[in-house]
């Protein structure tokens, strides 16, 4: 055999490989299909667990057979032991499928053969949830089942009620609002669309025309190759609701850009992975978070988006601010006319990733189309469209792995899910729930900011490691209910709680998105984190300022809401010059802690009654003063050296 025969069997996709792209494929066509009711069309008549669970089989299947059961990568082989755990993947699925019509209703008889099956696909989904994201969410959930058995053992507040093993095992497998419940639900019809969507735009050469707009708006101003990765990163999040792979996709341009222009490497990757995460928060995908409140509130998706974009704006103006701050204080300028492609140019060949943009906005919000639907017709429009150019024209081997790399992310997610519907459901059957809100209101000592304060920092280390949808799904049973409590609305409790559970992403000791950014930079991690923390620190105020100010999640009169939004911007610019210490010259301490303690009182006050007219008043009398103040002193600036 030649040299060139060898490396073409080396490289040649193995059978188990196979069989892992192609139930990848399945779980797409799956949700596709689910989402565009084609089980109606044909008279299949189905309960919404007979869905999740042929999706949760098929999940199980492939990462049985892909995944190794110890190391990291896809494997080449399967030994006989994955074998056996797809086959009884398989048989419960198949089981549960056909039984749960009639099982689900016998919670109090419990029948052996279901109980059987109940403890295997627990094991299962376990072992599976070790092998996806490792051992850290297994021990959180591991955590939670004890608790659900032996909770009544625990004296005071926090004691739960008696349940029993064969109990709490056929409840969290048969029951619709546990392991089959709500999350894996999203995750199956929604989410997984979406990402099929996001997949297929960019794809096409979607990050090349975000980061190409980004540039050609951006690259003229002081800072500009910040300002370009941190308008990209935007772009690109808010179709991929993704942090990490956010980082990943553009911060392999911006970062090296930003070196160029005059960053130093930790500053850049900090940059990235601030606006990076972002983009979890940035309509209109925003991840599975978002799809969990509109689930959880039973509200249209598109109230969510429009109740998530004036924060959302927020977080990028504090981000923009500093950006540009930054660069004033180390004397950078924007790119050369000559080196800027023209807007004009790009539109030209970009307006294909525009127009399935705008429908997939206009059907969610406008048209109040279920969200499944509307992404898959984005999807649909965006393969339909990118046929008339032909740089962005896709091949059959695009598509085709389109569909594989989608369903290969969502096996992650489906199990995470479920696994999040077992914790979910351990909470309910156990009282947990009720119990920890209790706990928290009467350890806040009825104060709503100490309350407010305690919530994010457990959102922050629960999210050390875990997805943030998990984080969310948990503390929405377990948190929100005492932010009701308070008088706090619906849409600013579970907002609040999306925050602060993303940005556990940039806030060492574990952030993935610092983590993925570092690596990028070639710079030390810590310095990394904490220049990221700098950065960001307005947007820790941002989740605040929705709770206090409601207008700034779109509830109230519409004077109320203008208001709120003008006064939160210019507590948002004025926070961030007190926090980067630099005005046109660089500022004392007194001088900082003047434009920072302005800055909050513009940005928490809320715009109703004598005392927030009181305290408005006074926070732009400080800031007016402040802002004369230092252009008296004159605009000498000290550049620290790099």
């Amino acid at each position: 055999m030649s040299a060139q025969d060898t490396s073409s069997s080396d490289t040649k996709p193995s059978s188990s490989l196979k069989l892992y792209s192609i139930l990848g494929s399945l779980l797409t066509l799956l949700s596709v299909a689910w989402a565009l009711e084609i089980q109606l069309m044909v008279g299949l008549y189905l309960f919404n667990e007979q869905f999740l669970i042929a999706m949760l089989g098929v999940a199980l299947t492939a990462i049985f057979i892909g995944l190794p059961a110890f190391g990291e990568g896809e494997k080449k082989s399967v030994p006989a032991y994955d074998w056996v755990l797809a086959a009884l993947a398989i048989a419960c699925t198949v089981f549960i499928y056909i039984k749960f019509p009639d099982y689900s209703e016998q919670q109090s008889d419990r029948p052996i053969d279901g109980l059987i099956v109940a403890f295997i696909l627990a094991a299962l989904v376990l072992e599976a949830l070790r092998r996806t994201v490792g051992n850290v969410l297994v021990i959180v959930t591991a955590c939670f089942i004890i608790y659900g058995l032996l909770g009544q053992l625990i004296p005071g507040e926090l004691q739960g009620r008696p349940v029993k093993i064969t109990q709490l095992a056929y409840y969290l497998i048969w029951d619709g609002g546990s392991m089959l419940g709500t999350p894996v639900l999203v995750a199956s019809t929604i989410v997984i669309a979406f990402v099929l969507f996001g997949f297929l735009l960019f794809e096409s050469g979607g990050s090349d025309f975000f980061t190409d707009v980004s540039l050609a708006l951006m690259g003229r101003y002081r800072g500009g190759s910040a300002k370009i990765a941190v308008t990209a990163s935007g772009l690109f999040g808010s179709i991929s609701g993704s942090a990490v792979s956010n980082v990943m996709s553009t911060g392999v341009i911006t970062i090296p850009l930003m070196r160029q222009g005059g960053y130093r490497a930790q500053t850049a990757g900090a940059i990235e992975a601030v606006a990076s995460t972002g983009g979890q928060l940035m309509p209109p995908v925003m991840g599975i978070t978002a799809f969990l409140i509109a689930e959880y509130l039973n509200l249209p998706y598109g109230d969510i988006v429009i109740a998530a974009a004036v924060p959302a704006f927020l977080y990028y103006l504090a981000l923009f601010t500093q950006v540009d701050l930054e660069a004033g204080k180390l004397g950078l300028v924007g790119l050369p006319a000559e080196a800027l492609p023209k807007l004009r140019n790009i539109m030209g060949r970009g307006w294909v990733f525009i127009i399935p943009i705008v429908v997939l906005l206009w059907t969610l919000v406008f048209e109040n189309w279920s969200a499944g639907k509307s992404s898959v017709t984005a999807a649909v429009l965006t393969v339909i469209i990118g046929y008339f150019h032909p740089e962005t024209r896709p091949t059959f081997k695009a598509l085709v792995d389109g569909l594989v790399e989608t369903g290969r992310t969502l096996m992650d997610l489906v199990v995470i899910t479920a696994i999040a519907g077992i914790v979910i459901g351990v909470l309910q059957v156990s009282g947990l729930g009720s119990n920890f809100s209790l706990v928290l209101i009467t350890a806040s000592g009825n104060s709503l900011f100490i309350l407010l304060l305690m919530t994010a920092g457990v959102c922050i280390i629960l999210g050390m490691g875990m997805p943030t949808g998990v984080i969310y799904m948990m503390l929405a049973v377990l948190v929100a209910p005492a932010l009701k409590e308070f008088g706090v609305t619906d849409l600013a409790a579970h907002l609040f709680l999306f925050y602060f559970g993303s940005l556990s992403m940039i806030t060492p000791p574990v952030c993935m998105a610092t983590f993925a950014a570092a690596a990028i930079a070639k710079t030390d991690f810590w310095a990394t984190g904490w220049a990221g923390v700098r950065l960001a620190i307005v947007a820790y105020i941002v989740p605040f300022a929705m709770v206090y100010q409601p207008a700034l999640v779109m509830e109230g009169e519409w004077w109320r809401i203008v208001l709120g939004i003008a006064t939160a911007s210019i507590g948002v610019v004025v926070l961030c010059i007190g926090v980067a210490g630099y005005f046109m010259r660089m500022l004392t301490m007194p001088e900082r802690a003047a434009f920072f303690l302005a800055g909050f009182l513009w940005m928490v006050t809320p715009a109703r009654g004598e005392e927030g007219l009181i305290l408005h008043l006074a926070a732009a009398v400080v800031t007016a003063a402040l802002f004369w103040w230092v252009r008296r002193q004159g605009a000498a600036s000290a550049t620290p050296a790099q």
